[in-house]
């Protein structure tokens, strides 16, 4: 009986996934959250980190999640991702990025090569001498940006 659960979850586990895949994250948490019910398999624990991070704002919960998840397994590319996804629900965009780069040196993916390409890079400082978050050079760089000669 016990393996018709385990069954059980894995189809949720799935439906989860593609519910995230649609862009329906309450749907997958809930999904998620009946398949950890039944099988608490510590491989789904960074997609309901991303999860739980968007839908419910907890994102230090998150970030625990998909970090367990990432250091039992840390060859897993999804873990990265989610990882990457819960930093940059928190805003925190540097750590995002180094994260995702970190998931492609593991293996090619290719959601993180997607939300690389949408996070894009950024250009370098407008005066190289002053330091990134300098006011003079954030300022030329929103006024050369919107003249369209940066």
């Amino acid at each position: 009986m016990e393996s018709v659960s385990v069954v059980d979850a894995e189809k949720e586990f799935r439906k989860a996934r593609k519910e995230l895949d649609e862009g329906n994250v309450l749907a997958a948490l809930a999904c998620l959250e009946r398949a950890l019910k039944v099988n608490d398999d510590i491989r789904w624990h960074s997609c309901l980190g991303f999860c739980i991070a968007k839908e419910r704002g907890h994102v230090t919960r998150g970030l625990e999640l998909c970090r367990a998840a990432l250091a039992h397994d840390p060859e897993n590319t999804d873990h990265y991702l989610y990882l990457g996804k819960v930093f940059l629900v928190s805003g925190n965009k540097v750590d995002a990025l180094k994260v995702l780069r970190q998931g492609m040196q593991m293996g090619s993916n290719p959601e993180i090569e997607q939300m690389l390409a949408v996070i894009g890079a950024r250009k370098p400082p407008v005066l190289a001498a002053l330091s990134r978050d300098n006011l003079l050079n954030k300022w030329l760089g929103f006024v050369l940006n919107r003249l369209g000669l940066r």
